[in-house]
């Protein structure tokens, strides 16, 4: 009886409780609901704070690194001139400091990035001198977890703002561009602040490079940051097809088109742009005389980096009737071991408008009939938007402007091959400048 007894309170004791529970939570259905967000909330924040801080903590050491090269460096250079008799110590000035070049890429929602950044870790020296670090805008999941299975050999970010771009109607087809150039922005303010690098190398997602990549930059690095009327440092060429360059993979050009699509900036030209940049078409706003003011850029011949990006923003319609035909260098050219003083404008611009001036004229239809096979280099003059780009078109190069500006020009004029004959279209000699009514 006495152990009925406890039985029932034990029942009614647990029955009021489940009772109490029920009414409790049905009452406010939403409840869990709401707690479950709540945590979600939580967790979100707290990933967000891990982010900021894994990001802080890499920008840290890449600047105990850069700090402990430059050490090093001053400590060599006080060692080299002691050798030399230099009984102060004092560095040698003629011997710049070891700063490492970081190469940005950006990425979005493509997890082919993987071929890149396998290509990138392939020929890079060293992970010191050119530390690789990722930005990626989109979120995208399976992106990011490729990004990250490469670990310590590269640094991964992530871009903060993914928040929807609202647009008018009519340029809601635009608003890839709109996104790419917020990342871009974002991601070079974290090259030059967070990480506080001088110079930086930029490329996207879908770039081939060649076994020079980082050799052609380190060795024109030194041009850029010495001349004040180079801007930038590209390694592209719009007229990169097989069949318009030649077979000379140390030939460098100085160019007034900005190439970009594999690009070298300084940090003090990206500082006067920053406040300015646009929020879409960045490549097409920085071909804008405001921008470019006078300065040119240093190309090759024979291309650094070929595209495979047909899935992006432009739908691949540029990538099918061009972009797909760009064929990058396979040869290494050891530039570090070249003078390069050429590219230099107070050594360039007379010899290459004496060169360029002094080859025979001969017009398109001649050059297209074979004439004079004998002439290894020639020059065909155009007068006029309209008489440019018809000539561009009959033998197959760029015809576009942005600008005013032609796509590889350097002065107005383009060089090219043509059947293995090296071609300039140019202006008159006495060509003053780019029209910007060209477009």
């Amino acid at each position: 009886m006495k152990r009925s007894r406890i039985y029932a309170a034990v029942f009614i004791f647990l029955s009021w409780n489940v009772v109490t529970y029920l009414i409790l939570n049905y009452s406010h259905p939403n409840r869990l609901v709401e707690e479950k967000i709540s945590l979600d909330t939580e967790i979100g924040a707290l990933q967000e704070k891990l982010q900021i801080q894994a990001t802080e903590h890499d920008a840290l050491l890449q600047r105990l690194e850069r700090a402990k090269l430059e050490m090093q460096a001053e400590k060599e250079n006080e060692e080299d001139g002691k050798k030399e008799g230099d009984k102060t110590g004092a560095r040698n000035d003629s011997t710049p400091l070891f700063l490492p070049l970081p190469i940005l890429v950006l990425a979005c929602n493509r997890i082919s990035v993987q071929r890149s950044l396998d290509q990138l870790l392939k020929y890079r020296t060293s992970a010191e001198q050119f530390p690789i670090i990722v930005s990626q805008d989109c979120g995208h999941g399976p992106t990011a977890e490729v990004i990250g299975s490469y670990g310590y050999k590269i640094t991964h970010l992530q871009q903060p703002d993914l928040s929807d771009i609202d647009l008018p109607k009519k340029e809601a087809k635009f608003k890839g561009y709109y996104m790419i150039a917020r990342h871009y922005k974002w991601a070079l303010g974290q090259i030059f602040h967070k990480f506080n690098y001088s110079t930086a190398i930029i490329v996207e997602d879908d770039l081939d490079i060649s076994p020079d990549f980082f050799e052609y930059f380190w060795a024109t690095r030194d041009i850029l940051i010495t001349d004040p009327s180079l801007w930038c440092v590209s390694a592209w060429n719009d007229n990169g097809k097989t069949d318009m360059i030649s077979d000379d993979a140390e030939l460098l050009y100085r160019t007034d088109f900005f190439p970009g699509l594999g690009w070298m900036l300084e940090k003090k030209t990206w500082l006067e742009m920053e406040d300015k940049w646009p929020k879409t078409f960045w490549d097409d706003w920085m071909r804008h005389p405001d921008q470019r003011r006078d300065r040119a850029c240093i190309r090759p011949e024979v291309p650094r980096t070929s595209t495979f990006g047909r899935v992006g923003v432009s739908r691949g319609q540029f990538f099918d009737k061009h972009l797909k035909f760009i064929q990058h260098n396979d040869k290494f050219v050891p530039f570090t071991k070249m003078d390069l003083t050429y590219l230099l404008q107070e050594n360039y611009d007379e010899p290459f408008v004496r060169l360029v001036y002094g080859s025979p004229l001969m017009t398109a239809v001649k050059l297209l009939g074979g004439e004079q096979p004998n002439l290894q280099a020639v020059r065909i003059q155009y007068r006029g938007k309209e008489n440019f780009k018809s000539q561009a078109k009959l033998l197959g190069i760029m015809d576009d402007f942005k600008a005013g500006v032609p796509r590889t020009a350097y002065r107005g004029i383009i060089s090219f091959m043509f059947r293995n004959r090296r071609v300039y279209l140019a202006p008159p000699s006495d060509w003053t400048g780019y029209d910007l009514s060209w477009n």
